[in-house]
C-alpha cells in the first residue's frame, strides 16, 4: 500500500462531504402555490427581525423562482421552498431573504447555529422580486444553518412549504 494512502483517503473524505454537502443544500422545488400552507409553530423565544433593503448599488445575489434556483460565490447554502430563497453571505455575516412569489406572505429564513447562540428569523417585509438582509455577528470558527419558510405578517404565522440548508461554516472555508 502507498505510504500517502491516509492523505488520499483524507481528500477522497473531504470530496464526499463536499459534494453531500452540495445535494443537500439545493433541495427540489415544489412546481407550484401549496393548496393548503400548513402552519409551522416556531419557538416562543424566537428573535423576529424585519430586515433591511440592501443599498443601491449593493450586488444582491440571483433570485429565483420556486423553478430556478441560482448559487452565489458570495452568498452560500442558497435553499429554497415555494416563495422564498434565502443565503448566508460570510464576509460580513449577512442573512439573505428573497421573495420569490406575489402570494401576499413575507420571506422568512430562520438561522441556527452550532454553537448555542440563540437563532433568529430574517424577514422580507418587502414585495416579490426583492431581497431584504439581516447583518449578525457570528463565532468564526462556528457554523449556521438556515431554514427558508413563509410568514404571514398579518398573523405572525409562519408556514410551510420550508426547506433546510445543510451547515454552513461562517468564515466561508468548507
Amino acid at each position: 500500500m502507498s505510504k500517502y494512502w491516509r492523505a488520499k483517503v483524507r481528500a477522497f473524505t473531504g470530496a464526499t462531504a463536499l459534494a453531500f454537502s452540495v445535494v443537500v443544500a439545493t433541495p427540489a422545488m415544489a412546481d407550484g402555490a401549496p393548496e393548503n400552507p400548513q402552519e409551522v409553530v416556531m419557538p416562543a423565544d424566537i428573535e423576529i427581525v424585519v430586515g433591511d433593503t440592501p443599498a443601491p448599488g449593493t450586488v444582491v445575489p440571483p433570485l429565483g423562482t420556486a423553478r430556478t434556483v441560482t448559487a452565489s460565490a458570495t452568498c452560500l447554502g442558497t435553499t429554497s421552498a415555494y416563495g422564498v430563497q434565502g443565503c448566508f453571505q460570510h464576509n460580513g455575516d449577512i442573512t439573505w431573504s428573497g421573495d420569490t412569489e406575489a402570494d401576499g406572505m413575507s420571506s422568512a429564513v430562520g438561522v441556527y447555529t452550532d454553537y448555542g447562540r440563540p437563532s433568529f428569523v430574517c424577514i422580507n417585509s418587502g414585495s416579490a422580486g426583492t431581497w431584504a438582509t439581516c447583518n449578525k455577528d457570528y463565532w468564526e470558527e462556528g457554523n449556521v444553518q438556515l431554514r427558508v419558510l413563509r410568514y404571514d405578517g398579518d398573523t405572525g404565522k409562519f408556514y410551510q412549504p420550508e426547506a433546510w440548508s445543510g451547515w454552513i461554516p461562517v468564515d466561508g472555508q468548507y
